[in-house]
């Protein structure tokens, strides 16, 4: 078994000024890899090659991973009907239950009719590492990056990359749209995460798009939409240069940075080769760099979409999708989800699924829809909810 170092974490934030933390454990069987997959207790392969990779990682930060310092900004903690006494920095849930507010902690009350109770902001640290961590799938063989430790929104995944890709839209109505949410015009409520990073006007109120829409400003969708970026530097200029090295994308581009933007990139650079195997096919490869991963809830996710992206372009060149390699920079697990991160790492895969990623064939990369990638049929997504079900993961803003 190995153990988390809970004491000198808890030392460490204290020392920072910040309160401690508990958790429900903090150990967990160290994984058991053989030929890039989780083994039994008889030496058996189960799971995914992304079930391995997301164990080996969470092992490695759990034991080598640092505090930060300086915090992100935050969780937000919202107590419905709670009232809050600022003299002795205290707040009374409407069930009448007390909670000391720390002196790094910060509260926002809310009295409108929509929103009424209190806000208790949380610095919100993670333990991280920089070095040794590359995941390579060969999709030609059906690896995937999937995982099967608890359910992944593999359809908000897919949707994304296109919003981003092919879309190449900053738009926050259009995303909720591309997953059926339609709630704008009836009530201007958006219904994905990254309404937390929509540009606000200095009243607060969202910064409307010539559709009248919110919209995260100049990042992602609005960096790769004036660069037209798939299209342009990577499928026409594969299809004119088979050979060529220099078919990258980047979305960290420091102009789009000087005007309002949302969340800066952390997937935001990928590099794209074909290779003419010996076998006579012509692959395409594509590595994802990574400058930060929030490994518990996006860490799959990322890999996924990616994946599929890959997929993606392959097809409309007609090449085989070949190896994908993800290079995350720093990859950190939040302090809120070490809990969740210790109960995966105690799991057990599901086993007997087919786990790999499908995009229609035939299909042009500016014609496909979310309902053209499958991953999990539907058998085996709720083979994963059953064993394996799904955690709150409170995000970190």
């Amino acid at each position: 078994m190995s153990k988390f170092d809970l004491n000198r974490f808890n030392i460490a934030k204290m020392n920072l000024g910040e309160e401690p933390i508990k958790l429900k454990r903090t150990t967990y069987p160290r994984p058991k890899v053989r030929n890039g997959y989780l083994v039994d207790k008889n030496g058996n392969p189960i799971g995914t090659k992304g079930d391995a990779y997301t164990k080996i990682i969470m092992d490695k930060i759990l034991q080598e991973g640092c505090l930060d310092h300086d915090p992100r900004p935050h969780y937000e903690d919202f107590y419905q009907g709670a009232t809050y006494d600022e003299e002795k920095r205290v707040v009374t849930t409407k069930d009448g239950k007390k909670i000391k507010v720390g002196s790094s902690e910060e509260v926002v009350l809310h009295n409108s009719d929509k929103k009424k109770g209190v806000e208790i902001w949380v610095p919100a640290h993670t333990i991280s590492v920089n070095t040794d961590v590359e995941c390579t799938y060969d999709l030609s063989k059906g690896e995937s990056p999937m995982i099967t430790l608890r359910p992944i929104a593999v359809k908000a995944s897919i949707a994304e990359i296109l919003w981003i890709y092919q879309q190449q839209s900053n738009d926050l109505v259009l995303f909720d749209e591309m997953l059926g949410k339609k709630t704008w015009d009836e009530n201007h409520e958006i219904n994905n995460w990254w309404k937390d990073w929509a540009i606000k006007n200095p009243d607060g109120s969202y910064n409307l798009n010539e559709a009248g829409h919110p919209h995260i400003g100049a990042c992602y969708g609005g960096t790769t939409g004036p660069r037209n970026m798939i299209r342009s530097q990577v499928i026409n200029a594969i299809r004119n240069n088979p050979d060529g090295r220099r078919n990258i994308t980047c979305l960290w581009q420091q102009d789009d940075f000087e005007k309002p933007h949302g969340l800066k990139p952390c997937a935001f650079l990928t590099i794209w080769n074909v290779r003419h195997d010996w076998d006579g096919k012509d692959y395409l490869d594509m590595t994802l760099v990574q400058r930060s991963s929030d490994f518990a809830t996006a860490g799959c996710i990322n890999q996924v979409q990616y994946a599929a992206l890959l997929i993606m372009v392959a097809n409309d060149l007609g090449l085989t999708p070949g190896k994908f390699t993800w290079k995350p920079v720093n990859i950190q697990l939040y302090d809120r989800h070490l809990d969740q991160a210790i109960e995966m790492l105690r799991r057990d895969p599901v086993d007997d699924i087919d786990a790999t990623i499908k995009v229609k064939n035939g299909v042009k990369f500016d014609d496909l829809t979310t309902d053209d990638v499958k991953v999990l049929d539907k058998e085996a997504i709720q083979k994963v909810k059953t064993k394996n079900p799904q955690f709150a993961f409170p995000l970190g803003i």
